[in-house]
């Protein structure tokens, strides 16, 4: 029987449906995918189903791109698995698309609340449920407890601004986390707390980000565009709300500074419906913009703008498309961290590693505490105090030559080092199946 807590969170879950249309309808103004397939959210489903499915879900454009990695491995050890893809945001679902094949569903995450996520697990009856990296839900994990199917959380992480959360509300946390089948942590210290809230951790795996592989098109192309240009470029990779104004402030300061230095700057905001905000701040400042959609294959600018960016750094570069962090972070010399100069904890900085940029990170990057503290250690990544600190390292970087190569070298050869968490995740799912490779 559930206890006290689990029924008074299914209260309040079940209270707050009509507060989540509500949020829906409201984001599907700027976003119109979150106002399609509502009734997924709360368990209508019009797929068939089947019993024998593996079911990921990854809640957001990170963990869908980290799910990509890990279903190539799966589906190399199951050449005829059936996926059941879960999203909980537009970029997630969007990008998630890319990942399905011939019989394969992807849905909205259920909402949870007991009603749906019965429904949910009695429509699909998922062989498994792979989650990826903090998505537990409490409901979630004690239905398909009832319901006999093994949920893993994958590539698991858990920072220590976490942990404390979770330690307030522990009568409801710690039985969800004690009620997943494994968790495969991603470093030690993830594991460490993840145990402490009753996780049953199957081993220290590493980050499936490590084997993902940078589009080589995408990066062919960074690397030739920026050839074309005279000057260095340095990227706000993953830029977070309020972040862009930092810079902004920090780039006046350090153009007033440094009159004498070229250097090109790339902004790509994490989110892509901030592009336009982004872009009217800039301009605001008296900076003209040139936008990655207006780029042709051949070319960054035309040729009249090229020239005149040449002497002119106030031209600012803003990536406004999906799915090209390998193009952008292979046309940046160096990068300065996305959501580490808010109080947001920081952002994904593998994938830059992979293609050879070295990294400034500001203050705050607790969510990737380990991944970060590595890099820093093997000399790919360097921590600022705040932006202007950040702005000012990557300008030193950019400028000497013989420096900006040997801290790309880094960068490259420490994402190289940390890889094989697929391979020992696909064996710890396929063990919890009873499958033997």
């Amino acid at each position: 029987m559930p206890g006290f807590s689990l029924w008074l969170y299914g209260v309040i879950m079940r209270l707050a449906q009509a507060l989540l249309r509500r949020k829906l309808r409201k984001r599907a103004q700027a976003e119109p995918l979150y106002g399609q397939y509502i009734e997924e959210r709360f368990g209508y489903y019009k797929q068939s189903a089947c019993n024998d499915w593996i079911w990921i879900h990854a809640v957001s454009l990170g963990e869908t791109r980290t799910a990509a990695i890990l279903l190539q491995g799966l589906r190399q050890a199951m050449p005829h698995m059936k996926l059941l893809l879960t999203n909980g945001t537009a970029t997630g679902r969007e990008e998630g698309l890319k990942l399905l094949q011939e019989g394969d569903i992807q849905v909205w995450q259920a909402w949870d609340s007991p009603e749906v996520v019965e429904r949910f697990l009695t429509a699909f009856k998922p062989r498994i449920g792979l989650l990826l990296e903090t998505e537990v839900w409490p409901q979630l994990i004690h239905k398909a407890q009832e319901k006999g199917i093994p949920i893993m959380l994958i590539n698991a992480r858990m920072s220590e601004k976490s942990l404390h959360q979770a330690q307030r509300w522990a009568s409801l946390i710690k039985p969800a986390f004690a009620g997943l089948s494994a968790v495969c942590a991603q470093a030690p210290d993830d594991a460490m707390r993840l145990k402490s809230l009753g996780a049953s951790v199957t081993g220290i795996f590493g980050n499936l980000k490590f084997d993902a592989k940078p589009d080589a098109s995408q990066v062919a192309m960074g690397r030739a565009w920026r050839e074309q240009l005279s000057a260095p470029v340095v990227m706000l990779a993953s830029s977070r709300e309020g972040e862009e104004a930092m810079w902004l402030a920090a780039w006046q300061t350090f153009n007033k500074q440094h009159p004498e230095l070229q250097i090109h700057w790339l902004i790509v905001p994490r989110h892509p419906q901030r592009v336009s905000e982004v872009e009217s701040l800039i301009t605001s400042s008296g900076l003209r913009v040139s936008r990655r959609s207006t780029w042709s294959q051949e070319a960054l600018f035309s040729a009249a703008l090229l020239n005149e960016t040449a002497q002119d750094s106030s031209v600012i570069l803003l990536g406004d498309s999906l799915g090209e962090m390998a193009l952008y972070y292979s046309l940046a010399d160096a990068a300065l961290l996305g959501g580490s100069f808010e109080k947001l904890g920081g952002q994904n900085l593998i994938e830059a590693a992979a293609c050879a940029c070295p990294i400034v990170m500001g203050p705050h990057t607790f969510n990737f505490a380990e991944a970060s503290q590595a890099a820093e250690t093997a000399g790919a990544a360097q921590r600022a105090s705040d932006m202007a600190a950040a702005m000012k390292l990557a300008a030193d970087t950019v400028q000497n030559r013989p420096l900006q190569k040997q801290k790309s070298a880094n960068a490259f050869q420490f994402a190289q080092q940390h890889g094989g968490a697929t391979q020992r995740t696909v064996q710890a799912v396929l063990a919890q199946l009873k499958i033997k490779d």
